[in-house]
């Protein structure tokens, strides 16, 4: 059955997916009624037309700008620098945040010749100085390239006039001490705060 193995290893192509998860997909498909999996296929197919960057702040968006960009409600004086447009999505999904984002596109990796010209910085120093940001805050992984990026970003902020601020790190809510690295104590110790 060539079709399904097709199908299968094109899932398999997928983050996440392994084969056996992939072969399930499959059959569910095979399983589902036939508009589902057209629905499902037509959705697929029109993906990478429908959506695109901002034009602003480079999150994935299906209008230019982007509902965040462009709404009046949000605080333009606060924004949030993140590695990729998915980043967005998930902090967004905390309503916590309310200032803007900037999406560098990428990390500072040398060993993967990703360096500090691949990132959207000089679109960043344009922002920042036309909104008249405040206060940056660097959302990066806290990995080694999320913090050398992290550095590098709020060396290149430094005439800018906004406060750098970094997301706190550490030991996560229902999360067991034992099962903490070194790392993650450490700058849970560094980034406490008062009760």
């Amino acid at each position: 059955m060539r079709a399904l193995e097709d199908l299968v290893a094109l899932f398999a192509r997928l983050p996440g997916i392994g084969k056996k998860s992939a072969a399930r997909i499959a059959f569910h498909l095979l399983k589902a009624d036939g508009q589902y999996a057209a629905l499902l296929a037509e959705r697929i197919a029109g993906l990478k037309d429908r959506v695109r960057f901002c034009s602003q702040c480079g999150a994935y968006t299906e209008e230019d700008p982007c509902p965040v960009c462009s709404s009046p409600a949000r605080d333009h004086s606060l924004m949030c620098v993140v590695e990729q447009p998915q980043d967005v999505l998930t902090l967004e999904a905390s309503h916590e945040y309310h200032g803007l984002y900037h999406v560098l596109g990428a990390l500072i990796s040398p060993l993967d010749g990703i360096g500090p010209d691949a990132l959207r910085l000089d679109k960043l120093l344009e922002r920042v100085a036309r909104l008249g940001v405040s206060e940056v805050v660097l959302a990066t992984n806290p990995t080694v390239e999320g913090d050398t990026t992290a550095l590098y970003v709020k060396k290149v902020l430094e005439g800018s006039g906004a406060r750098v601020t970094r997301l706190a790190t550490g030991i996560p809510v229902g999360g067991d001490l034992e099962y903490a690295d070194r790392l993650t104590l450490a700058r849970s110790f560094r980034g406490r705060t008062r009760l």
